[in-house]
């Protein structure tokens, strides 16, 4: 099935999925269920304690009880990434992406079915990845993390290049290509989290939906076709409302809300403008 089937069908999907939703007595009645089971409802922690704290001086972050998905795992592995002067190791932010699917995945199944597009394009780098270490080492003993075609973004290009990987005509399912839908997604997921820190009057009079929705507009919208936009506007339609986030993070004001994602964001800004160099260097920006 092709992107404009898969967009539709998605279409299908949600509709279907609002409106069964609606029936069961509203989104509301459905989120309430989700916090209930992945958050604690009544006395949610705070990552900052009793302490005193400023944007200029975080405090560690620590995990929060009682959920899959950890803003502190995220940012570990989003700072782990960085490597050299101008280079992304692959593993951490693989890594970073499970997280961030994660992070998808507590907004409903409509934003579900987004993650698990993304979780593909993972799954392609990872394999990728498995089939030059097991054609490198078919004795299976312990090579060294260091070496590979696939331990960075550049030595993934570089790699791809030079064994004819990469075509700029046709679409093919190259380490680089998937890099480029990913590095996409990115900076749509970095733009939500920034509008969400954003404590501007104007920016909190916004639901996280719009939120998302807008930057959605201003990223991945930009190549995607009419019948992937609408699917992925409806999927925005149902998103949680700020407080849900608020527990997410294991906040209780917009203010540590803020420091938060503005430490995600930063980290998240420096493994992207390391790839987008990568991929600007070799043309990779035009891959189909």
């Amino acid at each position: 099935m092709g992107v404009r089937g898969r967009a539709t069908l998605a279409v299908i999907v949600i509709i279907i999925s609002l409106f069964s939703l609606w029936l069961y007595g509203g989104l509301d009645h459905y989120w309430e269920n989700c916090r209930k089971d992945s958050i604690t409802e009544e006395h949610s922690t705070s990552l900052y304690g009793s302490n005193t704290w400023s944007e200029d001086n975080p405090p560690p972050l620590e995990v929060c009880p009682g959920q899959k998905f950890q803003f502190a795992y995220l940012l570990m592995h989003l700072q782990a990434a960085p490597v050299s002067t101008n280079d992304v190791l692959l593993k951490p932010y693989l890594a970073s992406w499970d997280e961030l699917i994660k992070f998808m995945e507590t907004l409903g199944p409509m934003v579900g079915i987004i993650s698990q597009e993304i979780e593909t394009k993972t799954s392609i780098i990872r394999k990728l990845a498995k089939k030059e270490e097991e054609e490198n080492n078919p004795q299976g003993r312990n090579a060294s993390a260091s070496h590979g075609a696939y331990v960075s973004v550049r030595s993934m290009i570089v790699a791809e290049l030079e064994r004819g990987f990469v075509n700029f005509d046709r679409l093919t399912e190259s380490g680089c290509r998937t890099l480029l839908r990913l590095h996409r997604a990115l900076l749509w997921l970095q733009l939500f989290l920034h509008s969400l820190a954003d404590k501007k009057k104007e920016m909190m009079e916004h639901s996280p939906s719009e939120l998302c929705r807008e930057a959605y507009r201003l990223t991945l919208a930009q190549h995607h076709s009419w019948w992937v936009k609408k699917a992925a506007e409806l999927a925005f339609v149902a998103m949680p409302e700020r407080r849900f986030f608020y527990k997410l993070m294991c906040v209780r004001t917009q203010a540590e809300a803020s420091a938060l994602l503005n430490r995600v964001v930063k980290a998240i800004q420096i493994v992207y403008d390391r790839t987008q160099v990568a991929l600007v260097e070799y043309d990779m920006l035009a891959l189909p």
